[in-house]
Formats: structure tokens, sequence, C-alpha cells
């Protein structure tokens, strides 16, 4: 077979289309892939392009099977670093096999189990915040419950009101300022000058500085909370030695940077979804019923709601949080007959292939069952919520238990309104709700 060269987009069609690119890049790379095929080149300028895939194989290719050639991309590991250090989600190479065989066993199911009570606790809490009987926007309920749950997680109940309040508009604004970058690259040098990244970098230390002060705090108290900081302060390297401060501070940062953002979108897509099935939430309702009945602890409780997690599944399909996975080639490849030279940034459209006939029956309509009684490697190959390979999101069991246990607790309390209008995005750092106005009311 012949090796061709990727088709490609040129850079005044980029140019022409940066506006619109500005505020929402999809259709744009909708159109390039229906015109140019699974897989395109698109021109920046100035030499600087960038590789789009909605090919699943190519993705499984680089995240999973020949992933030691395809290593992650600056914007994670030079952009971001300077917002949240080098953790997991940031690292490579040396430091990050180091640090994913360290960390790992905290976010083991066995592991997991001892940390559902905070879990729901935090769930209860925020969810008493849902005005009922009036439509509203509920994206703010789920993104604070989701930044208290990875709280109360980590740090128990040992933490000031004040200043979650502060971790979390630093983690937010950090997010919204690297977006920005990331739009408007051809800004960099007035991000610069302005100071304005220079705020955020400020903003990131004061962040840091309370996190210190928690994580001592928790060392003089000499008092175990099994919770998520015991059981990173617990680990030790091969040679016996701690994680050290500064470190740690870094994983705890990535871990609500990671850790809430995710969440709080997959659970708002999740209740869009419902309120446009009213059938869906009834089914839940009956399942949930049944699951309180039969369970005597909340992980028995999770694995009697199969269909809640098909929901969530099927969710995380229509509407991926993490809609864009990136890499870059280290050596020269060829997959499928295309060559691609090395340092080639590609970027895999994890929305185009969860939304894709090509791989999925009936891709735009909303039917949990179809992860029902299925072998979970059935569809490892074309859907990729979590990512794939070595680098697969070592939260994915956290975010699963927390997610279930939030749509039966909104199921079993609350009737979700039917609403017919289309869902809106904003695909931002994640893919996040817009205009997520719901109605809640008590059954």
């Amino acid at each position: 077979m012949s090796v061709k060269k990727i088709p490609s987009v040129s850079a005044f069609r980029f140019l022409i289309h940066s506006t619109k690119i500005l505020k929402n890049p999809l259709p744009f790379h909708h159109k390039n892939f229906e015109t140019k095929g699974d897989t395109f080149r698109l021109k920046l300028g100035f030499g600087k392009s960038v590789v789009f895939s909605r090919d699943a194989g190519l993705a499984q290719y680089a995240l999973q099977k020949n992933h030691r050639n395809y290593t992650k991309s600056p914007i994670q590991t030079r952009d971001l670093v300077k917002y949240v250090g080098r953790g997991l989600l940031t690292s490579e190479g040396e430091l990050w096999q180091k640090q994913r065989k360290l960390i790992q066993p905290a976010f083991h199911k066995k592991q997991l189990i001892n940390l559902l009570g905070k879990i729901k606790s935090a769930i209860n809490n925020e969810l008493q915040k849902i005005e009922t009987g009036k439509p509203k926007d509920i994206f703010p309920v789920f993104n604070d419950l989701a930044f208290q749950t990875v709280v109360k997680s980590l740090f128990s109940s040992a933490v000031d009101q004040n200043d979650i309040n502060k971790l979390q508009h630093i983690t937010e604004s950090a997010q919204q300022m690297l977006v920005k970058e990331l739009r408007q690259p051809y800004l960099g040098w007035w991000f610069k000058l302005s100071g304005e990244i220079g705020k955020h970098i400020a903003e990131t230390n004061q962040a840091r500085a309370i996190l210190k002060k928690l994580v001592n705090e928790r060392r003089q108290s000499a008092k175990r909370e099994n919770d998520l900081l015991d059981m990173l302060l617990d680990a030790r390297y091969e040679d016996g030695s701690a994680m050290a401060d500064e470190q740690l501070i870094d994983e705890i940062l990535i871990l609500f940077t990671a850790g809430h953002e995710t969440t709080s979108n997959a659970l708002t897509f999740t209740c869009e979804l419902l309120a446009r099935h009213p059938e869906i939430q009834e089914k839940l309702f009956a399942e949930i019923s049944e699951a309180e009945k039969n369970s005597e602890s909340l992980m028995e409780f999770i694995k009697h709601c199969p269909f809640t997690k098909n929901v969530i599944e099927e969710s995380l399909r229509i509407y991926p949080p993490a809609y864009f996975i990136d890499r870059v080639n280290i050596e020269d490849d060829e997959f499928g007959g295309l060559f691609i030279p090395k340092n080639s940034s590609l970027l895999f459209s994890i929305i185009e292939i969860h939304n894709n006939s090509k791989y999925w029956d009936e891709p735009e309509k909303f039917k949990p069952e179809r992860f029902a009684n299925v072998n979970p490697n059935h569809y490892s190959s074309q859907y990729f919520p979590f990512g794939a390979g070595p680098r697969m999101c070592i939260g994915n069991n956290f975010a699963m238990y927390e997610m279930i246990l939030a749509i039966a607790e909104i199921t079993k309390t609350y009737k979700i309104a039917e609403k017919i209008t289309p869902i809106e995005i904003t695909p931002l750092i994640t893919l996040k709700p817009k205009n997520a106005i719901l109605e809640f009311n008590y059954r």
C-alpha cells in the first residue's frame, strides 16, 4: 500500500473563520472532516500545523498500541504546567512513570470504598442548593458539587469555606486564561506584557500556599482521616521516601483541575439528556428504589445500579468532557496509508469518534441500553471518555462512582421537567454545557 500525505486545510481558511473558531471550533472541524476525510492537517501559518483525526483506529494506535512513540503536547507539558505544576496530568517519561506507580494504589477500587461516605455526604450537601419549581441554570450547583467532592475526598472536613472558594476561583480562572492563550496564540505577547499571565500565576501561588497550609495542619494533627491526603502522605517510592512537598502540591492541584470540571460537565449533560427523556428518568427511579432496598453498603448500591451506569456512559459518549486528546509523535510514523512526520501535533476528536455512525448505531440518539450486557472490551476501540492506554485517567473509577451516586440521589429526590430545545455547548479546555436551564420538582 502506498503511503500518502495527510490532506490539508489552508491557513487562509483558518484565518477567515478565526472569529467563529474562537467561539466554537467544532462546526469548523466537522466540516473539514466531512470534506477532507477522517484525518486532516490544519495549517495555522508560520509553518505551524495541527493534525486533526476522528479515526478511532489511529486514536487507539497512538494512545495504546504504539503509545511509546506518542507524547503529550506542549499544551499540557508546558502551557498548563505554569498553572498546575508537574503532576500526573502534565508530566512525561520517568517522572510520570514514577508518579503513576506511586499514586495508582490510592485510586484502586478497594481504597475508593473508604471514600464513598465522604463523596455521598458532599453530594447530599450540595444538592440541597437546588431550587425547585422554577427554571434555573443547574451547572453552578454541579460545579460546586464536584469541587466539594474533591475537597472532602482529599481533606475530609478540615477546610475553611473561604479557602475552598479561593481554590475554586483560582482553579477555574487559570483554566479560562489558558483557553484564551490557546485560542488566541497571536496575542501571546500581549498577555505577557499586560501582566495577565503574571496575575494568574500569582493566584496559583496563593492556591499552593493554601494547600501547603492544609498539608502541614494534617501532619501536625497526627489525626488519620483515611482520605486521599492520608493515602498520598503514606505513599512511598521504591527507595522508601515520601513525595516532596512541592510534588505533593502539584498532584493535589491537578486533582482539583482534572477532577472537578469534567465531572460537573458530565452531570450537567446527563441531566440535560434526562430532561429530554422522562421515560428514562422513570426507569432510573425504579432501579434506584430497588437498589436501595437490596443494598447494605454504598458499593453494593452502586453494583445494583447498572442502568444508572449505562445512562452516564451514554451521556459521556454524546458529550465527552475531554472532547479532544492531544499527542506529538517522537519518530516518523504511518497509519492506514497516511504518513505522519515526526513532531506532528495530533488532536484526536473524541466527540467526533463518539458521534460517528461508522462506529455507533444511531449515534445521534440517547440510547443507554447500548451499553447494557456488553463485554467491557466491546467498545474499547471506539469509546474514550477517560482516554486509553497507560495514560488513561487515573480517577475514572472515582468519577464514575461519584456520578452514579449523584444521579441516583437526584432521581430519587427530584423529577426534571421535560425540555425539548436543543442542548447547547461551550467547547473550552473541556466540553462545557451552556444555558443548562432546567426545572427540578420534588417527587
